[in-house]
C-alpha cells in the first residue's frame, strides 16, 4: 500500500514538473519557416511531376548511350523503347544517387520460352543493383530472380505482375549507399519497390551488388548512371522518368 502511494506521489510530481516545463515554451519556439520547400506540380493523367528528368518520352534517346560506347542501338517504335537482342545494355548519360524512378515495361509473347528466358531484362540502379524485369505470368523460376526481386538477394513479398502483353508499372524509391573517406561502407543501400501499385520490396536493405554468380558485396562508388539490360528478349519500355532526392 505504501509503495502504491509513493508511486502515485512521484507520478504527480513528475507530471507537474513536465507541465511547468511546457508552460515555459511559446508555441512559436518550436516552429520554423525557412527554407521553404519548392513547389512541385504533381503529375496527372500519366504525366510525370514537374521536377522530373524525362529519360524516355517515346521519341528521343538523347539521355541514353550504349554501354558498349556510341549511340543506342535499341528500337524506338510506336512510342516504345524496345530491346534489340545482342545490342548490349544502355545507360543514362547523367549520373544519379538517391532517386525516385518511374518506369513501365511490357514482356514480349512467351513463344517457347520459360523461366529466365521469358521477358528478361533488368533495371540496374547506379549501374550495379538490379531490380528484375521478367514475365511473371505463370512463369516458374527461382523466386529471388522473379519479377519484383532484388536479383539474387531478395524475393518480392508478392507477385503483382498482371498478365503477359499488358504494361507493368514500376515505381522505385532508392537511397544510395554511403562510403567513407577510406572507401569503407558507412550505410548500405535501401530500396522500396512498387509494382502496379503494390509494394513488393519494403525498405529492403541491400547486402551489396547483385551478381549473377557469387555473393553480393559493396565497392565504393559515387553517383552512377542508370542502366537497362539487354538479356536477349524484346522487352518494351515507356514513360521513364526520374527525380533526384
Amino acid at each position: 500500500m505504501e509503495k502504491t502511494i509513493l508511486v502515485i506521489v512521484i507520478s504527480l510530481i513528475l507530471s507537474n514538473a513536465y507541465s511547468q516545463h511546457d508552460q515555459q515554451w511559446a508555441p512559436e519556439s518550436t516552429e520554423w519557416y525557412y527554407p521553404v520547400p519548392k513547389v512541385v506540380v504533381p503529375g496527372s493523367g500519366g504525366q510525370p511531376p514537374s521536377d522530373a528528368i524525362i529519360l524516355f518520352d517515346g521519341t528521343s534517346l538523347s539521355n541514353w548511350r550504349s554501354a558498349n560506347g556510341g549511340p543506342v542501338q535499341w528500337t524506338v517504335k510506336d512510342s516504345e523503347l524496345v530491346v534489340k537482342p545482342g545490342a548490349g545494355n544502355i545507360v543514362t548519360r547523367d549520373f544519379f544517387g538517391d532517386c525516385q524512378l518511374h518506369l513501365e515495361f511490357r514482356s514480349p509473347a512467351p513463344e517457347q520460352f520459360v523461366g529466365q528466358d521469358r521477358g528478361n531484362s533488368g533495371i540496374f540502379i547506379q549501374s550495379r543493383y538490379e531490380v528484375q524485369v521478367l514475365d511473371g505470368d505463370s512463369n516458374s523460376t527461382y523466386v529471388n530472380g522473379m519479377v519484383g526481386s532484388i536479383y539474387k538477394q531478395n524475393a518480392p513479398s508478392v507477385n503483382a505482375y498482371t498478365q503477359n502483353g499488358a504494361w507493368q508499372v514500376y515505381d522505385i524509391y532508392w537511397k544510395a549507399p554511403r562510403f567513407g573517406s577510406n572507401d569503407e561502407l558507412k550505410s548500405p543501400a535501401i530500396i522500396t519497390v512498387v509494382l502496379n501499385g503494390v509494394v513488393v520490396q519494403n525498405n529492403y536493405v541491400l547486402e551489396g551488388n547483385t551478381p549473377y554468380v557469387g555473393l553480393p558485396k559493396y565497392e565504393a562508388h559515387g553517383r552512377m548512371p542508370l542502366a537497362l539490360q539487354d538479356h536477349g528478349t524484346r522487352v518494351s519500355f515507356r514513360n521513364i522518368w526520374i527525380r533526384n532526392l
